[in-house]
């Protein structure tokens, strides 16, 4: 029998999460393991590096031609990964 004050497990690590305000972090560790599924394998087989700060993607893409490639897709990437995270988690994308 659930208590009143029960809550779904899921709910109560969100909440936890929130609290402790590592929330963002959680979601940019969860884009990070994402991101071949986001752009698919061979993009992400030529991801060298990645990581978020300050709402700012990170990449370092050793084809060129990838990487023109995802300058011109900037968007959607970005609108993909906020969608995924369900908040604003990316607003810029910064190629290294």
């Amino acid at each position: 029998m659930r208590k009143t004050n029960d809550k779904p497990l899921k709910e109560a690590i969100e909440q936890m999460l929130n609290v402790y305000k590592i929330k963002r972090r959680y979601d940019e560790t969860a884009v990070v393991a994402a991101w071949p599924d986001l752009v698919g394998k061979s993009v992400a087989n030529r991801t060298k590096e990645l990581f978020i700060r300050d709402k700012k993607l990170f990449l370092r893409i050793e084809s060129s031609v990838i990487k023109n490639d995802l300058v011109m897709m900037r968007t959607q990437i970005i609108n993909k990964i906020n969608e995924e995270a369900k908040s604003i988690l990316v607003e810029e994308i910064i190629f290294l």
